[in-house]
């Protein structure tokens, strides 16, 4: 692909950051501009009219779902690119439903960002490798409810998946809802029961399928 003429836009509101992903980018790409500023991003991109911009999700001010969502209203053909540490299904759904058609882990942006450009230019969807598999399996496979089987969860139950959709552990949600370990684990083995499923992705799916999962 000839990827030497495609304009890149970097954004995230740490120097250091935009620096090493220009210096990683620069062989292979047009760097257009690096954005810190969140309030700067739709003015810069209007400006420069990259191909693709790589997109901080979590960034002070406007967030990077929310840019993304916003740039997409303006520069509908922009291709972006999240470039995240946070691994949870619902954070991804969250990021493709903004528009993105990346989302790369800073952990492993600097084997994964050039393919992931690429990837995107060629209309594709990327999804980083890192991605836990429980999760990348829930995201990539909608939720079918078995034959049989009941979708009717109480207050409680509901509360318990929306927290384990979240990546939290039965420790975790226990302490959050002032409740034993062994009633967290009561109710999700309820959950499995009711749901007739058998795995924390099937949870996740069932959650994100019936917009339980909430971004914190």
């Amino acid at each position: 692909m000839g990827s030497v003429a495609t304009k890149v836009l970097i954004v995230d509101d740490h120097p250091l950051v935009l620096e090493s992903i220009g210096t990683l980018l620069e062989p292979y790409f047009i760097i257009v501009g690096k954005v810190k500023d969140a309030d700067e991003i739709i003015s810069c991109a209007r400006e420069y009219r990259p191909d693709v911009i790589l997109m901080d999700a979590c960034m002070p001010g406007i967030g990077g779902f929310a840019a993304t969502k916003e740039l997409k209203k303006h520069l509908p053909n922009v291709k972006v690119v999240l470039v995240t540490m946070l691994t949870e299904a619902i954070s991804i759904t969250e990021a493709f439903k903004a528009g993105a058609t990346g989302y790369v882990l800073k952990q492993s942006a600097s084997e994964e960002l050039r393919l992931a450009i690429e990837t995107v230019l060629a209309n594709d969807r990327f999804l980083s490798q890192k991605i836990p598999p429980e999760v990348r399996e829930a995201f990539e496979d909608k939720w079918i409810r078995p034959e049989g089987f009941s979708s009717d969860l109480t207050s409680r139950q509901r509360e318990v998946l929306v927290l384990l959709s979240q990546g939290k552990t039965p420790k975790d949600i226990a302490q959050q809802l002032t409740i034993s370990k062994k009633t967290v684990e009561f109710h999700k083995a309820n959950i499995t029961r009711k749901l007739g499923v058998h795995t924390d992705s099937e949870l996740i799916k069932f959650a994100l399928a019936h917009g339980l999962a909430t971004l914190e």
